[in-house]
């Protein structure tokens, strides 16, 4: 029954950031490239590369893991508000801004995992 709760809190936490960045598509592109989701899936990829980098090294328990990776990360990422959006420019004609958003997606996010890992290990072997 912890687990539930555990997990159920950590994507309350990660729902509401998703919620603050998401008005960043009207801020920052006026609504025609969906910036937020892109900002969420990048950062959401350097922080899951950070915490794992950091969870390989230290001893943490499986409620903490279970609220940091499902809940935060997962309420705060979302693949499926990705693929909605590139469906709708596909539907839209805007076939270049949509290319560009999934080549983006992948690239960076990956990129992101990569450099959230390769960061925190570093961090750690400073403060050994």
């Amino acid at each position: 029954m912890l687990r539930f709760f555990v997990i159920s809190l950590g994507g309350a936490i990660g729902t509401l950031l998703r919620y603050l960045v998401g008005g960043l598509d009207y801020r920052f592109s006026s609504g025609v490239f969906p910036i937020s989701t892109l900002v969420v899936n990048v950062t959401g990829s350097l922080a899951i590369g950070f915490m794992w980098g950091i969870v390989d090294r230290f001893a943490v328990s499986p409620n903490t893991r279970l609220f940091i990776f499902i809940g935060i990360l997962g309420g705060y990422t979302t693949f499926s508000t990705f693929s909605l959006e590139t469906f709708n420019l596909m539907r839209d004609g805007e076939y270049r801004i949509a290319l560009m958003n999934v080549f983006l997606s992948f690239i960076l996010s990956i990129a992101a995992v990569f450099a959230g890992y390769f960061i925190s290990k570093t961090l750690l072997n400073l403060y050994k």
